[in-house]
């Protein structure tokens, strides 16, 4: 199984989700799927999974999966590290 580094992009989505200053109801009723973009991820929040779900796409533009849970987005965006663990999407 394939693990994702935490890079600086992810960081910086991590701290605009933490800027938005939502709680996970609110979350909920904003639901989307893309409403975060970058170079390297794609997503947004999925109110049936409690969690942001994402796209991730290396360098030799193979796409992974990977969700986070909103506590684990304050950890990420305060320069914790994670182990994130990626699905492929295919």
């Amino acid at each position: 199984m394939k693990h994702l580094k935490i890079d600086a992009e992810l960081r910086d989505i991590c701290q605009e989700i933490v800027n938005m200053k939502r709680t996970e109801e609110e979350w909920s009723n904003a639901e989307s799927s893309d409403m975060f973009q970058s170079t390297l991820y794609n997503g947004g929040y999925d109110s049936d999974e409690k969690a942001f779900c994402f796209s991730f796409f290396d360098n030799r533009d193979f796409e992974y999966w990977f969700q986070i849970p909103l506590s684990d987005v304050f950890k990420i965006a305060s320069g914790e590290n994670m182990d994130i663990k990626l699905r492929d999407a295919s």
